[in-house]
């Protein structure tokens, strides 16, 4: 089987062109699977369709979450598909088997006012203070994901013309980067990233204080850290940026195929989650401007 998977991880990182995130939960997923497979004595290529009900009832009893088991069936249906098509296997064990029904989350957003006390704190009177400004200002600027403000290159942002081209997989897209955050980026590019690197051949946009690359775990505890700084008392992560990002711009007319465009989603379904708080800011418009509300 560890053939089989070896295989398949790399025929999916090709033809697919997948992000190396979601090369590995692919990996996790399978690997899983093939754990639980060798604990019960099962052979991959012997497993029937209720041997695959009966692993996801496994996964529900040690309390996965409905998401979580839709993901791990997606990953283990794919893997099925590719060793069909290869003759490794005779059936599909997944065909037929519903993913279990996940119920769509209202994602966590601040207030305008938050989102101003939490980019207020950096203050740049250091190289880390006027990198920190920066990179909260982009992140609420963009709405990028975290992984992809790490994997960003110093050539690709146009400070001139301000915009980034974010890169992700085989995709790509266009963001414009608003007035403040143009303003707190060049500070940053021009007087402490020039500092912080310690090779002319580094190319990472954010550094870290020893000139590296910015790791995610680095920028989650610098989000952290200006959050309790500020006293909110709301959890506060880049994702939570992205979607305040996007409900701020939909507050304020922004059309929804525009915002699916610089979040980068594929499916405007993703996008249409934020519609909920769209209603509730036109009926804080209507009880004020209304002479009857």
């Amino acid at each position: 089987m560890d053939n089989q998977i070896s295989s398949f991880l790399e025929f999916i990182k090709n033809d697919k062109k997948l992000s190396d995130n979601t090369l590995q939960a692919y990996r996790r997923d399978i690997l899983q699977y093939k754990s639980y497979l060798e604990s019960n004595k099962m052979n991959y290529t012997k497993t029937k369709n209720k041997d695959m009900k009966e692993y996801l009832e496994h996964l529900k009893d040690i309390n996965k979450r409905p998401s979580t088991i839709s993901r791990n069936l997606a990953s283990i249906r794919l893997f099925y598909q590719y060793l069909l098509k290869n003759n490794k296997v005779k059936s599909d064990p997944t065909e037929g088997i519903a993913s279990p029904k996940v119920d769509k989350r209202v994602p966590s957003i601040l207030t305008t006012q938050e989102v101003s006390l939490l980019l207020d704190q950096p203050k740049n009177v250091d190289l880390k203070g006027i990198r920190d400004k920066a990179m909260l200002e982009f992140a609420y600027a963009t709405g990028m994901r975290v992984t992809e403000i790490t994997s960003l290159n110093i050539d690709n942002v146009n400070l001139e013309e301000g915009f980034v081209v974010c890169k992700n997989g085989n995709k790509q897209r266009k963001i414009p980067l608003g007035s403040l955050s143009l303003k707190a980026l060049k500070e940053y590019v021009e007087e402490s990233r020039p500092i912080l690197i310690k090779s002319e051949q580094e190319k990472s946009l954010f550094v870290n204080i020893n000139g590296k690359r910015l790791t995610r775990q680095g920028f989650w505890k610098i989000v952290k850290f200006y959050k309790e700084q500020a006293h909110i008392n709301k959890e506060i992560t880049p994702h939570i940026l992205r979607h305040s990002f996007a409900t701020h711009l939909l507050q304020n007319g922004a059309e929804l195929k525009a915002i699916q465009t610089m979040l980068g989603h594929s499916d405007i379904a993703s996008t249409q989650v934020y519609m909920q708080f769209q209603d509730e800011s036109l009926k804080n418009v209507y009880k004020k401007a209304h002479p009857r509300a």
